[in-house]
């Protein structure tokens, strides 16, 4: 029987969708269930009812075929390389409903719920990515329904538990105490205050843009490679990306011969994604397992301690507000009575967590880590 390109497609597609609990290829680690962590609100999956599977199959196949073959390219094309391939956006009619049993769906969060998040109940637990074209849009005409432009948001427990509480520490960089230069990934030069800052004066004396962050990678009480300073809006940090630049965490020489690191490192895969928004510094995990999260913005205005957030993969979080930090005041708070700048500060350990949770106590211990140091002038 002759088969069209089309639909050749669209059976691709299908055996491409986001597997559930139940399929034996769920990942776990991609919901909430289990320990408590930042990421809220997501029942665990259940096992799909064959007649629910079925009706969903035939409802997809159906809207699939009515898509033009270079929009199924691009869904393709983003679902096979689960995001790690730069993809166009796909446009489709934001307004238009599918019906799956007594169900009606807008077409954009049925795709979601098939390519990605089987468990996703409404469009108020998404966020738009600022690569879209639909990014800060109200209600277009046509609305991208490319899953991978989308995240997850994560929502903040309220109140927090108690293990996830733990004593603050203080890191100081491998350079000597005092400013002494330090050679960005950028190429320009800025120069690396006590504590890991940088000065922005540094490079706009170098007639460049001024950055809005820079990035520090360690692993365990050791930085490894150059300050990056970032200027553009968004930033992926990755170990191993299919296509896309940005902090390749990869390409770091590190004499660390430990099994742990060396593990942790391999796993960093897609990384994450740091977007400076007009609301504040968004992180958006692109890798197969969590990350952990320490800011002070994150954090109750009146709670002496910070918290260390778990954001699980595909879902993002608002890591940082300026305008929140820079109205923190805490006098009888250790930690920013010490350090006044540490609320400018985001620290972020890829896959092991730390805190008293954890049998490690402070993110040196971690095996690798991110800190990214926020520009306040």
């Amino acid at each position: 029987m002759f088969r069209t390109k089309r639909s050749g497609l669209v059976r691709r597609l299908w055996r491409s969708r986001a597997p559930v609990e139940g399929d034996g290829d769920a990942d776990t680690g991609t919901r909430g269930g289990g320990n408590a962590g930042c990421c809220l609100g997501k029942p665990g999956a259940s096992k799909p009812n064959p007649g629910t599977e079925a009706e969903l199959k035939a409802l997809t196949y159906s809207i699939l075929k009515k898509i033009k073959e270079k929009q199924l390219e691009v869904l393709l094309q983003a679902v096979e390389s689960r995001g790690g391939a730069r993809s166009p956006c796909l446009l489709l009619p934001g307004k238009a409903d599918a019906r799956l049993g007594q169900q009606s769906l807008p077409l954009p969060l049925l795709l979601y719920k098939v390519f990605r998040w089987p468990d996703l109940r409404h469009s108020s637990e998404l966020k738009r990515l600022s690569c879209c074209e639909s990014y800060g849009k109200i209600n277009p005409e046509l609305v991208c329904c490319n899953p991978h432009h989308m995240s997850r948001l994560c929502e903040l427990e309220s109140p927090p538990p108690p293990y996830s509480r733990y004593p603050t520490d203080f890191l100081k960089p491998p350079d000597s105490p005092g400013s002494v230069p330090a050679s960005t990934e950028t190429g320009g030069t800025a120069y690396s205050a006590p504590m890991g800052f940088s000065d922005s004066l540094a490079l706009q004396e170098h007639g460049e843009q001024p950055h809005w962050c820079v990035v520090a990678y360690w692993e365990e009480k050791t930085r490894v490679g150059r300050l990056y300073s970032v200027q553009e809006p968004s930033l992926d940090i990755f170990y191993d990306l299919p296509q896309g630049t940005g902090f390749c965490l990869g390409q770091l020489a590190s004499d660390n011969k430990s099994q742990l690191v060396q593990m942790v490192r391999a796993k960093i895969g897609y990384g994450i994604q740091l977007s400076r928004e007009p609301d504040g510094v968004w992180i958006y995990n692109r890798s197969c397992y969590p990350i952990f999260i320490k800011s002070a913005t994150l954090d109750n205005p009146d709670s002496r301690t910070l918290l260390v957030h778990k954001v699980f993969p595909g879902f993002s979080i608002k890591a940082f507000d300026f305008e929140k930090a820079g109205s923190l005041q805490r006098p009888n708070d250790h930690e920013f009575s010490q350090q006044p700048r540490t609320g400018f500060t985001v620290q972020i350990s890829f896959v092991k967590g730390w805190g008293q949770c954890y049998t490690r106590q402070f993110i040196s211990s971690c095996p690798c880590w991110l800190e990214v140091i926020f520009n306040n002038r």
